[in-house]
């Protein structure tokens, strides 16, 4: 049995690797210079010519403790960055889980100028195959500007890699809310009323708000218009609901219209859009009205122009005080652990019961 981490884009590019059940391959990217290892300690690597995932299998040392093969000195060859801010990283994007050890395996420049190749080994405590811990090894590029690294996407980088969307998201996620007027503790939901994964995902938000009490719950529209066609349609609706009937309306209006989205066909979008907003007890005619009016559709682009300015490409995306998870592939207790975890990272009090 071989340690399992997610990294694939929904995951990495949140800097969660959530460990998940099946067994697992490790990013290392196809085709690119590795530290070398002694042969006794690393083994072929297995790649796949259509993913930056491979495994790479490392012999463990005798010491649980400290199963991590030495670091060879020579692939420490870039000053920046240093050891301390990746470390930093890495303790926010996997401190919440307490059985998650690692060791930065190498530092290096590479052919691009100022572009950083960082290796980091990476094991489970608890996960055990013949006695011996798995390692799994990581690699990520660290871009010139020391705040963004590529895995298979870009992402963001540094001792506090939330800071900034979280400072983004306290000054413009407007959106319809619910629980604290304080933004310490903010939540953001991303999400689609056409996308099925949304749907699903507001039972999670529902045990989410009653876990966290404290915290600040917003709701920004993201219609994926390309592969939803009504989806716009709903949330210029919504922003009426909200500007008339209230918060508390808003969120009625999005539970009756994911209640009804098998009919937000082309057909029968309308009425459905209409039945939601008479069921939360607001005057569908105005509801229709305001919906095409050319403030509505401003909001729901200002709220799309948010998500993408946070390089946000799913739905639904929750974004945790400025750390982006994806909300569709976690446990519902993992994301309290996350949340408690990054409340804590950044002072706050989550009162998580």
């Amino acid at each position: 049995m071989q340690l399992r981490l997610s990294l694939c884009a929904a995951v990495f590019a949140l800097a969660v690797l959530t460990p998940v059940a099946a067994p697992i391959a490790l990013a290392q990217t196809a085709g690119s210079a590795t530290p070398q290892a002694p042969a006794a300690q690393a083994g072929a690597a297995k790649k796949n010519s259509n993913s930056p995932i491979s495994t790479l299998e490392i012999t463990p040392t005798a010491d649980p403790a400290n199963p991590f093969p030495k670091p060879d000195p020579k692939n420490f060859t870039a000053d920046s960055p240093t050891a301390d801010t990746i470390n930093e990283f890495l303790k926010l994007s996997w401190g919440y889980d307490p059985n998650r050890t690692w060791q930065i395996q190498a530092i290096m420049k590479t052919a691009a100028a100022n572009v950083t190749k960082v290796v980091v080994l990476v094991a489970q405590k608890n996960a055990q195959a013949g006695g011996k811990p798995q390692i799994a090894s990581l690699q990520f590029f660290v871009l010139p500007d020391g705040k963004h690294i590529i895995a298979d996407d870009v992402l963001p980088f540094g001792a506090k890699p939330f800071a900034e969307n979280r400072a983004i998201l306290q000054q413009k996620a407007d959106g319809p809310a619910l629980g604290s007027a304080s933004k310490d503790l903010l939540l953001v939901e991303f999400a689609d009323f056409q996308c099925p994964h949304c749907k699903e995902a507001q039972a999670v938000m529902e045990k989410l708000r009653a876990q966290f009490p404290n915290a600040r719950f917003v709701y920004e529209n993201y219609p994926l218009v390309q592969i939803h066609p009504n989806a716009f349609k709903a949330s210029a609706y919504s922003v009426c609901v909200a500007k008339i009937g209230g918060n508390d309306a808003f969120f009625k209006y999005a539970a009756a219209v994911y209640d009804a989205q098998d009919s937000l066909t082309p057909e029968g979008a309308d009425k459905a859009l209409q039945d939601a907003a008479t069921k939360v007890g607001v005057d569908a005619a105005k509801v229709t009205a305001c919906s095409t009016t050319a403030e509505a559709k401003a909001a729901v682009d200002a709220s799309v122009k948010l998500a993408q300015d946070l390089n946000i490409n799913q739905t639904p995306t929750l974004a945790v005080n400025g750390r982006l998870l994806p909300l569709a592939s976690l446990p519902v207790e993992t994301l309290i652990q996350l949340i408690n975890f990054q409340a804590a990272a950044d002072g706050v009090q989550a009162a998580a019961k």
